[in-house]
Protein backbone atom coordinates (compact mmCIF):
# COMPACT_ATOMS: atom_id res chain seq x y z
CA UNK A 1 0.00 0.00 0.00
CA UNK A 2 0.93 3.63 -0.25
CA UNK A 3 1.04 5.09 3.26
CA UNK A 4 1.40 8.77 4.11
CA UNK A 5 2.84 9.66 7.50
CA UNK A 6 2.57 13.21 8.86
CA UNK A 7 5.05 13.40 11.69
CA UNK A 8 8.50 11.81 11.95
CA UNK A 9 9.07 11.69 15.70
CA UNK A 10 9.43 8.56 17.83
CA UNK A 11 6.19 6.89 16.71
CA UNK A 12 5.96 8.35 13.19
CA UNK A 13 9.61 7.58 12.45
CA UNK A 14 9.28 4.08 13.86
CA UNK A 15 6.22 3.40 11.73
CA UNK A 16 8.11 4.65 8.67
CA UNK A 17 10.88 2.15 9.41
CA UNK A 18 8.53 -0.75 10.09
CA UNK A 19 6.16 -0.15 7.20
CA UNK A 20 8.88 0.25 4.58
CA UNK A 21 10.36 -2.96 5.93
CA UNK A 22 7.05 -4.66 5.17
CA UNK A 23 7.26 -3.46 1.57
CA UNK A 24 4.82 -0.58 1.74
CA UNK A 25 5.47 2.65 -0.14
CA UNK A 26 5.84 5.27 2.58
CA UNK A 27 5.78 9.04 2.11
CA UNK A 28 6.80 10.80 5.32
CA UNK A 29 6.79 14.45 6.34
CA UNK A 30 7.57 16.63 9.31
CA UNK A 31 6.85 20.33 9.86
CA UNK A 32 9.99 21.39 7.98
CA UNK A 33 11.71 20.95 4.64
CA UNK A 34 11.83 17.36 3.35
CA UNK A 35 15.62 17.61 3.27
CA UNK A 36 15.58 17.44 7.07
CA UNK A 37 14.39 13.84 6.70
CA UNK A 38 17.17 12.82 4.33
CA UNK A 39 18.75 10.45 6.85
CA UNK A 40 15.44 8.69 7.57
CA UNK A 41 14.71 8.41 3.86
CA UNK A 42 18.17 6.99 3.15
CA UNK A 43 17.87 4.50 6.00
CA UNK A 44 14.40 3.23 5.20
CA UNK A 45 13.69 3.89 1.54
CA UNK A 46 10.75 6.09 2.47
CA UNK A 47 10.15 9.21 0.39
CA UNK A 48 10.48 12.49 2.29
CA UNK A 49 7.86 15.02 1.21
CA UNK A 50 6.27 18.26 2.33
CA UNK A 51 3.50 17.75 4.88
CA UNK A 52 0.91 19.06 2.44
CA UNK A 53 1.79 16.22 0.04
CA UNK A 54 2.12 13.29 2.45
CA UNK A 55 -1.46 12.05 2.09
CA UNK A 56 -1.65 12.36 -1.71
CA UNK A 57 -3.10 9.15 -3.21
CA UNK A 58 -2.47 7.28 0.04
CA UNK A 59 -4.27 4.08 0.97
CA UNK A 60 -3.69 4.90 4.65
CA UNK A 61 -2.77 8.18 6.36
CA UNK A 62 -1.07 8.37 9.76
CA UNK A 63 -0.96 11.59 11.79
CA UNK A 64 1.63 11.43 14.57
CA UNK A 65 2.43 14.90 15.90
CA UNK A 66 2.19 16.80 19.20
CA UNK A 67 -1.45 17.38 20.08
CA UNK A 68 -0.96 21.15 20.27
CA UNK A 69 0.20 21.21 16.62
CA UNK A 70 -2.89 19.58 15.11
CA UNK A 71 -4.72 22.90 14.52
CA UNK A 72 -1.65 24.16 12.63
CA UNK A 73 -1.99 21.53 9.91
CA UNK A 74 -3.17 22.86 6.57
CA UNK A 75 -6.96 22.61 6.12
CA UNK A 76 -7.89 19.44 4.27
CA UNK A 77 -4.37 18.02 4.60
CA UNK A 78 -5.59 14.42 4.79
CA UNK A 79 -8.21 14.72 2.06
CA UNK A 80 -5.75 14.10 -0.77
CA UNK A 81 -5.81 10.41 0.15
CA UNK A 82 -7.73 7.85 -1.88
CA UNK A 83 -11.47 7.69 -1.27
CA UNK A 84 -12.18 5.69 1.87
CA UNK A 85 -8.56 5.66 3.04
CA UNK A 86 -8.50 5.38 6.85
CA UNK A 87 -6.78 8.12 8.82
CA UNK A 88 -4.91 6.89 11.89
CA UNK A 89 -3.92 9.26 14.67
CA UNK A 90 -1.40 8.28 17.33
CA UNK A 91 -1.40 11.48 19.39
CA UNK A 92 -1.58 11.99 23.13
CA UNK A 93 -2.52 15.10 25.10
CA UNK A 94 0.16 16.12 27.62
CA UNK A 95 -1.03 19.50 28.91
CA UNK A 96 1.54 19.98 31.67
CA UNK A 97 4.71 18.96 29.88
CA UNK A 98 4.08 19.96 26.26
CA UNK A 99 0.66 20.89 24.88
CA UNK A 100 -0.77 23.48 27.23
CA UNK A 101 -4.48 23.66 27.88
CA UNK A 102 -6.97 22.51 25.23
CA UNK A 103 -10.37 23.50 26.56
CA UNK A 104 -12.47 20.94 24.69
CA UNK A 105 -10.37 18.05 25.98
CA UNK A 106 -10.32 19.44 29.50
CA UNK A 107 -14.12 19.66 29.27
CA UNK A 108 -14.36 15.95 28.47
CA UNK A 109 -14.00 15.47 24.72
CA UNK A 110 -11.98 12.33 23.93
CA UNK A 111 -8.61 13.34 22.54
CA UNK A 112 -9.20 11.54 19.23
CA UNK A 113 -12.64 13.10 18.77
CA UNK A 114 -10.97 16.49 19.12
CA UNK A 115 -8.35 15.50 16.54
CA UNK A 116 -11.05 14.32 14.14
CA UNK A 117 -12.84 17.64 14.55
CA UNK A 118 -9.64 19.53 13.75
CA UNK A 119 -8.90 17.40 10.68
CA UNK A 120 -12.49 17.44 9.50
CA UNK A 121 -12.59 13.69 8.99
CA UNK A 122 -13.14 10.54 11.06
CA UNK A 123 -10.01 8.90 12.45
CA UNK A 124 -8.87 5.66 14.06
CA UNK A 125 -7.00 5.73 17.38
CA UNK A 126 -4.07 3.30 17.64
CA UNK A 127 -0.33 3.22 18.44
CA UNK A 128 -0.69 5.94 21.09
CA UNK A 129 -0.05 3.77 24.13
CA UNK A 130 2.97 1.69 23.15
CA UNK A 131 6.57 2.69 23.89
CA UNK A 132 8.27 3.43 20.58
CA UNK A 133 11.12 0.97 21.16
CA UNK A 134 8.59 -1.79 21.78
CA UNK A 135 6.80 -0.83 18.57
CA UNK A 136 10.13 -1.09 16.77
CA UNK A 137 11.41 -4.29 18.34
CA UNK A 138 8.63 -6.43 19.81
CA UNK A 139 6.34 -7.25 16.93
CA UNK A 140 5.90 -11.01 16.46
CA UNK A 141 3.83 -13.25 14.16
CA UNK A 142 0.18 -13.93 14.89
CA UNK A 143 -0.28 -16.79 17.33
CA UNK A 144 2.97 -16.15 19.19
CA UNK A 145 2.64 -16.41 22.97
CA UNK A 146 2.91 -13.03 24.68
CA UNK A 147 2.05 -11.03 21.57
CA UNK A 148 1.38 -7.40 22.55
CA UNK A 149 -2.17 -6.20 21.91
CA UNK A 150 -2.96 -2.72 20.60
CA UNK A 151 -6.46 -1.25 20.96
CA UNK A 152 -8.04 0.22 17.84
CA UNK A 153 -10.90 2.69 18.28
CA UNK A 154 -12.97 3.91 15.37
CA UNK A 155 -15.98 3.30 13.17
CA UNK A 156 -16.89 -0.11 11.77
CA UNK A 157 -16.33 -0.75 8.09
CA UNK A 158 -13.59 -1.46 5.53
CA UNK A 159 -11.30 1.20 6.98
CA UNK A 160 -11.37 -0.45 10.38
CA UNK A 161 -10.55 -3.85 8.87
CA UNK A 162 -7.61 -2.32 7.01
CA UNK A 163 -6.30 -0.77 10.24
CA UNK A 164 -6.67 -4.11 12.06
CA UNK A 165 -4.77 -5.82 9.23
CA UNK A 166 -1.99 -3.23 9.38
CA UNK A 167 -1.57 -3.69 13.15
CA UNK A 168 -1.37 -7.44 12.59
CA UNK A 169 1.23 -7.03 9.82
CA UNK A 170 3.36 -4.99 12.20
CA UNK A 171 3.39 -7.90 14.64
CA UNK A 172 0.79 -6.84 17.19
CA UNK A 173 -2.64 -8.13 18.15
CA UNK A 174 -5.41 -5.68 17.22
CA UNK A 175 -8.22 -5.54 19.77
CA UNK A 176 -11.53 -3.73 19.60
CA UNK A 177 -11.31 -0.40 21.39
CA UNK A 178 -14.86 0.56 20.50
CA UNK A 179 -16.01 3.61 18.60
CA UNK A 180 -14.05 6.84 18.47
CA UNK A 181 -16.23 8.12 21.33
CA UNK A 182 -14.82 5.21 23.35
CA UNK A 183 -11.21 6.12 22.58
CA UNK A 184 -10.82 7.79 25.99
CA UNK A 185 -10.36 4.25 27.33
CA UNK A 186 -6.81 4.20 25.87
CA UNK A 187 -5.76 7.78 26.64
CA UNK A 188 -2.80 8.60 28.94
CA UNK A 189 -3.49 7.61 32.51
CA UNK A 190 -5.85 4.73 31.69
CA UNK A 191 -5.11 1.11 32.69
CA UNK A 192 -4.11 0.04 29.16
CA UNK A 193 -1.87 3.01 28.42
CA UNK A 194 1.83 2.16 28.33
CA UNK A 195 1.23 -1.52 29.10
CA UNK A 196 2.26 -4.48 26.97
CA UNK A 197 -0.80 -6.59 27.70
CA UNK A 198 -1.94 -9.47 25.57
CA UNK A 199 -5.40 -9.41 24.04
CA UNK A 200 -7.33 -10.50 27.12
CA UNK A 201 -5.40 -8.18 29.41
CA UNK A 202 -5.97 -5.26 27.05
CA UNK A 203 -9.71 -5.92 26.90
CA UNK A 204 -9.89 -6.09 30.69
CA UNK A 205 -7.95 -2.84 31.03
CA UNK A 206 -10.17 -1.07 28.49
CA UNK A 207 -13.28 -2.22 30.34
CA UNK A 208 -11.90 -0.98 33.66
CA UNK A 209 -11.01 2.52 32.50
CA UNK A 210 -12.44 5.62 34.18
CA UNK A 211 -13.43 8.79 32.34
CA UNK A 212 -11.89 10.88 35.11
CA UNK A 213 -8.58 12.18 33.82
CA UNK A 214 -5.73 11.73 36.33
CA UNK A 215 -4.34 14.97 37.75
CA UNK A 216 -0.99 14.55 35.99
CA UNK A 217 -2.77 14.49 32.63
CA UNK A 218 -4.92 17.56 33.24
CA UNK A 219 -3.92 21.16 32.70
CA UNK A 220 -2.40 22.58 35.86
Amino acid sequence: MRIGIIGAGKIGGTLARKLTGLGHEVHVANSRDPETLADLAAETGATAVWAADAATDADVVIVSIPQKNVPDLAPGIVRRAKAGAPVIETNNYYPQERDGRIDAIEDGAPESVWVADQLGTPVFKVFNGIFWKHLLERGVPSGTDGRIALPVAGADGPGRKLVFDLVDQLGFEPVDGGTLDDSWRQQPGTPVYGKDYGAEGARTALAGASRERPAEFRAA
